[in-house]
């Protein structure tokens, strides 16, 4: 059976209404995306200039519930997708506001240095930085240190990981839960998977092999150097990560490094929870954000969100 007619009935309009493109050709004209400003009743959204991983000044969205249920707040770091070579925090307000009114926490995502022009490691670090720079931060920003939870979608979801393994390894500030969706963290493109997803409307296995050779730069010409805070699946161990959620669609290039990377996480004790969506492409509650799936799909991870920090109170 061909893509389309393997993709939700209620998610194939979203395939008409997203722009084609290649990579790298048509990087540019995706960063030049129009972004559509969002406000909210409930949510307070200010931006703020912090010092990146080299001493660059970086931007973080914050979005902070107007009523407070307390002093402190949970937090939590998003981290926007794009492939490690597009987004903005911008594109994820809504999501963002969703997660402040929803789970009444504080949300801080940052704008990351994008490659090619910033290959890896300097993604990384930035999340790293923007880590350190909550927990020093906690009393301006009102949030509970014992509660600060890390996530995002996609190449957010690969940060994700890799944030979640820095942190461990560096003994750096502690992560209560990891909620790396779909993530995007494997850079072999070798999972049946990856060479199954080639329609032009989604994202594909073409854009997915020229997005991990702009982001890993030089390290891609040598299998042996790839670091796990780059490609995360590789990790030699999973243990001592936080509680994680993660889901994918069916039909997401992804989806079979995700079903293996819960599997890993399950086998080194780490407590995992994993919702597959038949029918959904990569994204899809992004794309139709009105369809029953996609509003299940975000309903989940917010839920999930919030048990872990009330399980973390």
């Amino acid at each position: 059976m061909d893509f389309i007619n393997r993709v939700a009935p209620e998610l194939r309009k979203g395939l008409e209404s997203v722009p084609v493109f290649s990579l790298p050709e048509d990087l540019q004209m995706m960063r030049e995306q129009p972004r559509k400003p969002v406000q909210s009743e409930h949510v307070h959204i200010k931006k703020r200039w912090i010092t990146g991983a080299d001493h660059q000044e970086m931007l973080v969205n914050i979005y902070e519930p107007i009523h407070r249920a307390s002093k402190e707040l949970p937090a939590l770091l998003w981290l926007h997708g794009g492939g490690y070579v597009m987004g903005h925090p911008d594109i994820d307000d809504i999501i963002c506001i969703s997660f402040a009114e929803k789970t009444g926490c504080v949300v801080v995502c940052p704008d990351y240095r994008l490659a090619p022009e910033h290959p890896f490691p300097a993604g990384i670090n930035d999340c790293y930085k923007a880590l350190v720079w909550m927990v020093q931060a906690a009393e301006e920003l009102g949030i509970d240190t014992t509660r600060i939870a890390v996530a995002g979608a996609s190449a957010g979801g690969g940060l994700t990981a890799a944030l979640t393994l820095m942190a461990r390894d560096k003994g750096g500030p502690a992560i209560c839960f990891q909620m790396p969706l779909y993530p995007m963290i494997d850079h072999r493109n070798e999972t049946p998977s990856s060479y199954e997803i080639t329609h032009p409307a989604v994202w594909n296995r073409h854009n997915n092999l020229e997005a991990w050779k702009m982001y890993l730069g030089e390290e891609e010409k040598d299998e042996v150097k790839i670091s796990p805070y780059a490609a995360p699946f590789w990790a030699k161990s999973f243990e001592g990560l936080p509680p994680t959620y993660t889901c994918v669609g069916q039909l997401d290039p992804f989806r079979d490094e995700t079903i293996q990377y819960v599997a890993r996480l399950a086998q080194a004790g780490v407590d995992v929870e994993f919702q597959l969506y038949p029918g959904g492409y990569h994204a899809f509650e992004y794309t139709v954000p009105d369809a029953e799936i996609s509003r299940r799909t975000k309903d989940g991870y917010i839920q999930a969100l919030a048990r872990a920090f009330n399980a973390a109170t």
